[in-house]
């Protein structure tokens, strides 16, 4: 369970430079297109304070989990939220559009065609992010880091920017219920982790990709319940969900890689040397059973979504992802012992 600290790969060379520099305009190119897409229903961007850390999302149909996520990082110091939504019917719009610290916009567009919905925030990061520490992550993912009960968001991109750094790195863990899924309850507003208490803490494995010098992590509970013949096929579970933007920067495989290259390097995987934290991965609460086959049909999250007709129809046998492996949840100082991040120096 290994991460290497820092890329360890051959020179681009002008060439390659040339080509990441071109892939990189292409990318905010499609962002600017994208801002036609967003419709304004709530705009608040006025009252965003001159400091702190904006927390980025797009979601569909989320209004279980909105309560705690917003919770979350309003307690870590989040100053600002800046949400897309993609086409909710559960309410999820309407309850971010009364949120005082949220501003809203809709999105009706393909979201696997706007490469899963990362033009949309694209453009968002270029508009508002550039100059400040933003989060980007989804609406089932929750930043843990060391240190967190004394140290919010705002000192941690303090700390991070004193030792020159631009980013944090994060192993998105999935967290899983004892029993087959759906056979739990859970309540809007409830901590996701009471329900979900257990996840793998490895194996897990790490390699640097050409050209971009990106991470690739893979491993954990969906690769062992889901993927154990396909293990290649296995979700890939690093991010950088916490940058210090400018508007020249690019997300181009969800929160997993970004260009330029060189920004790949802020995070080192579990085991690295980088500082880095920790996405708890909600994704395993009740509903997951009922909306597997939603999302069968939608074929909105994979580029090939045809060859994940099996992964969902697992999901839908509500199958029990606990083993005799399984480790308890018992907060972030547990995960830095175990390797699965890298504790700042405080």
């Amino acid at each position: 369970m290994t991460g290497p600290a820092a890329p360890d790969l051959p020179p681009l060379g002008l060439t390659g430079a040339y080509r990441m520099r071109w892939k990189r305009r292409r990318m905010l190119w499609r962002a600017l297109r994208a801002r036609r897409q967003m419709t304004r229903l709530a705009d608040r961007t006025g009252q965003i304070p001159q400091e702190g850390v904006l927390v980025f999302t797009v979601l569909r149909n989320e209004i279980t989990r909105l309560p705690f996520f917003l919770e979350h990082y309003r307690r870590l110091g989040a100053v600002h939220f800046l949400a897309v939504d993609n086409g909710s019917d559960d309410g999820s719009a309407e309850l971010l559009a009364d949120q005082p610290d949220v501003s809203l916009w809709r999105a009706a567009g393909s979201y696997r065609n706007t490469r899963f919905g990362l033009d949309w925030l694209g453009w968002l990061l270029i508009r508002y992010g550039h100059g400040r520490w933003c989060l980007t992550v989804d609406a089932d993912e929750l930043l843990v880091y060391s240190g967190m009960e004394a140290h919010g968001l705002g000192a941690l991109a303090q700390r991070l920017e004193q030792q020159g750094r631009m980013g944090f790195g994060a192993l998105m863990l999935d967290l899983y219920p004892k029993g087959p899924l759906g056979a739990q309850s859970y309540m809007p507003g409830q901590d996701p982790c009471e329900v979900l208490q257990w996840f793998d803490a490895g194996p897990y494995r790490a390699a640097r990709q050409q050209p971009m010098g990106n991470l690739w992590v893979q491993g954990g509970a969906r690769e062992r319940v889901f993927f154990p013949d396909q293990p290649e096929r296995s979700p890939t579970l690093n991010k950088l969900p916490l940058v210090r933007w400018n508007r020249r920067y690019a997300y181009i495989n969800s929160t997993h890689s970004m260009l330029p290259p060189r920004l790949n390097a802020q995070y080192g995987g579990p085991g690295g040397t980088a500082p880095s934290g920790v996405l708890l991965h909600t994704k395993f609460l009740p509903e997951i059973v009922s909306r597997s086959a939603t999302e069968k049909q939608r074929q909105q999250h994979f580029h090939t979504p045809q060859q994940f007709d099996a992964y969902y129809d697992r999901i839908a046998q509500a199958p029990d992802l606990w083993h005799q492996g399984s480790v308890r949840y018992r907060g972030p100082d547990q995960l830095a012992e175990l390797g699965l991040m890298s504790p700042l120096a405080w």
